[in-house]
């Protein structure tokens, strides 16, 4: 499963590859990581449908992560990519209009990272 995995801060990607990395290194799970929200939408143009997975960051400078699940939404179909939204806010404002622009899932920094390993098992 190829993972997209949009934060601005960087260290979230040594964080990702070092808790998931039984699975890395099994080819189980493949990490991709953009660092904003046109970075992600570049990758996405680069590599249509290959991310079966995008985890975001909602509040990041530039695009937001809510800009950038309104343009997955409008334009990638063919499957449709799941997309999980992260924030350190766990306010109902930025987890409803998560939900109005079809975020499949809702996570909370810190990111627990047990509840989200059980959450990619149900998506296998």
């Amino acid at each position: 499963m190829k993972i997209l995995v949009v934060d601005d801060e960087t260290d979230v990607q040594v964080l990702f590859e070092q808790r998931f990395r039984k699975e890395i290194k099994s080819g189980e799970m493949q990490f991709v990581f953009a660092f904003s929200g046109e970075e992600a939408l570049t990758y996405l143009n680069a590599h249509e449908q290959e991310a079966v997975l995008i985890l975001s960051d909602i509040n990041m400078p530039g695009m937001s992560g809510l800009e950038l699940l309104d343009h997955i939404k409008q334009k990638y179909h063919k499957p449709p990519p799941l997309v999980m939204m992260i924030t350190a806010y766990g306010d109902a404002e930025n987890f409803n209009t998560a939900k109005e622009l079809g975020a499949d899932d809702f996570l909370t920094k810190p990111v627990d990272f047990n509840q989200l390993r059980e959450k990619l098992k149900t998506i296998n």
